[in-house]
């Protein structure tokens, strides 16, 4: 019987040393952490973490094609157009074919979008402030710089 506890406890140490050690991990479980605590900040405001960042990536883009903005954000097409519908479906986000190329789809800020935006900003602020008395400023941004050349491998 012992040589099967053995591998147990082998695998529960090897276990435990990928929990603490892994960088997708614990960069996942930080982002899930930090979106949950921005989602309940910014929940008075009507939109997710994501939601506002989406918006925002939007409306400080000088291209509005889904295709950069998927570059942007590191989203793949479908998960874009999936969060993009749910925008567009509240009248925050318009959709369109780009007259030029009619592969192409190009998304702005309805005036509705660009006011709720401009509305939350405050409230993503003070949030903003608050997660910094935890994780230092800029730490996040950092890491996705730091990370940016993964994605293009």
């Amino acid at each position: 019987m012992s040589g099967s506890k053995q591998p147990r406890r082998r695998l529960r140490t090897d276990a435990r040393a990928l929990v603490e050690s892994c960088a997708g991990w614990n960069s996942r479980l930080a982002a899930r952490r930090i979106a949950q605590f921005l989602d309940r900040e910014l929940a008075q405001c009507g939109l997710s973490a994501a939601q506002l960042g989406l918006m925002a990536q939007i409306a400080a883009a000088d291209d509005d094609t889904l295709g950069a903005l998927a570059r942007r954000t590191g989203l793949d097409q479908s998960t874009l157009s999936r969060n993009l519908r749910t925008l567009e479906r509240a009248g925050l986000v318009e959709i369109a074919t780009v007259e030029s190329d009619l592969r192409r789809r190009a998304v702005w800020l309805t005036e509705t979008g660009a006011r709720r935006l401009e509305a939350a900003i405050p409230a993503w602020r003070r949030a903003q402030a608050l997660l910094a008395k935890s994780v230092p400023a800029g730490l996040a941004r950092r890491l996705a710089e730091e990370a940016e050349s993964l994605a293009e491998g």
